[in-house]
């Protein structure tokens, strides 16, 4: 099947995390388990934007004695009359009476008046009272994302604890009689365990909560115990290496075993075609390329959207974009092929930088990249200025 289809079948099956109760301070990240309505007006009163007096409209231009001074913070004692202004600060609450602000620099003044030489409107220079927030609006949305400004926006509520879906664990687990861990001495016929830390640093950066499961041997009992330990204590689980058709390759032995329901069985993409996605329990296997840039390749394209969906994003397919080569690509497409490249801006336009080598086992393509065009199967060679859709990673 094709990647966007494998995508949506894996989607489909991701459950939402259990939802827990969080101080704010702690939401940065987190996605909002319950939507968030405002209580109160936000400002809750007329403010100044300046540091300048504040006056009635209709008496100006005109001189005016100046009979208070209002700090942000402070409440007016008393109201402003015609005839009168109050020395304002920024911030500061509007007197009542007061429906006009003029700074200081457009002013002459004493410390007992100020001369104003200009015509002003009715709420000239005054920030009203729930001009950003009015109280019944919905602030945050169940599936949203706490970024900085929705933090903000919740604390200029007073409340101080939210709740927030959980940070799925998500557990990661290398497969290969090859693999060796980095404290071991390289010896003729082993790797050290890259894919490992390749997805603990991707699934971190996702948000993701992380557990190393170890190492298994190419055998399929071994493979299925330990994804059975892991399963029991992680929301999903990102298995490398296996997944061919290989005398070795014993993924799927190894599901059959754990009784695992397979959904998808391969799909039509290049690199990172060799897959198998499961379920077990509810709870999705990932199993991926043993090839650390074939497997990110096939976890950006179809495991990171449903992992997303197990956070609780409400949000959590990727944005199609169109993208414009910078460079070309001499390579012919007989199958979709999805390659990796960083955003450029050339001339005021924004393209896609690609390099030359996107093969299956070249990582060091994928260090720094930031986004992914899709060559359409059947593609002949690109030129520079071609455009693709793709997406941001």
């Amino acid at each position: 099947m094709t990647y966007d289809e494998a995508r949506n079948i894996v989607a489909e099956h991701a459950v939402p995390v259990s939802s827990e109760k969080i101080s704010l301070s702690e939401s940065a990240g987190r996605v909002s388990a319950e939507d968030i309505t405002a209580r109160i007006n936000v400002p809750s009163f007329d403010r100044s934007p300046y540091d300048g007096f504040a006056f009635m409209a209709g008496d100006v231009p005109a001189t005016l004695r100046v009979t208070q001074e209002v700090r942000a913070g402070d409440v007016p004692h008393m109201p402003v009359e015609s005839g009168t202004a109050a020395k304002i600060l920024t911030g500061a609450m509007i007197p009542e009476g007061a429906d006009a602000v003029t700074k200081y620099e457009d002013t002459e003044y004493t410390d007992s008046e100020v001369i104003i030489t200009k015509t002003f409107r009715s709420g000239e220079n005054i920030i009203k009272a729930g001009e950003d927030v009015k109280a019944g609006n919905v602030l945050v949305r169940n599936g949203d994302i706490i970024d900085a400004g929705r933090a903000g926006l919740i604390a200029s509520q007073g409340i101080a604890e939210i709740s927030a879906y959980r940070q799925p664990v998500i557990g990661i687990l290398s497969t290969g009689n090859e693999i060796i861990s980095l404290q071991s001495e390289l010896t003729a016929g082993k790797i050290y365990n890259t894919s490992r830390y390749t997805f603990e640093t991707a699934l971190t950066l996702a948000g993701f909560i992380l557990e190393f499961v170890g190492v298994s041997r190419d055998d399929e009992n071994e493979i299925a115990r330990m994804m059975s330990e892991a399963l029991s204590s992680c929301d999903a689980l990102v298995v490398t290496g296996g997944v061919s058709a290989g005398d070795y390759d014993r993924m799927p032995e190894a599901l059959k075993i754990l009784c695992a329901e397979i959904l998808v069985r391969d799909v039509e993409l290049k690199p990172g075609g060799k897959c198998i996605y499961a379920v077990k329990d509810s709870k999705l296997i990932c199993c991926l390329s043993g090839n650390p840039a074939s497997a990110l390749t096939n976890y950006y394209a179809v495991a990171l959207p449903a992992l997303k969906k197990l956070s609780g994003l409400k949000d959590f397919m990727p944005h199609e974009i169109d993208i414009a080569l910078a460079d070309s690509f001499g390579k012919k497409s007989p199958i979709t092929r999805i390659i990796r490249g960083t955003l450029a801006f050339i001339d005021g336009k924004i393209f896609m930088r690609v390099p030359s080598e996107q093969g299956n086992g070249i990582l060091r393509t994928m260090s720094g990249a930031n986004v992914m065009a899709v060559i359409p199967a059947g593609s002949g060679k690109l030129q520079a200025g071609e455009k693709l859709k793709g997406f941001l990673i």
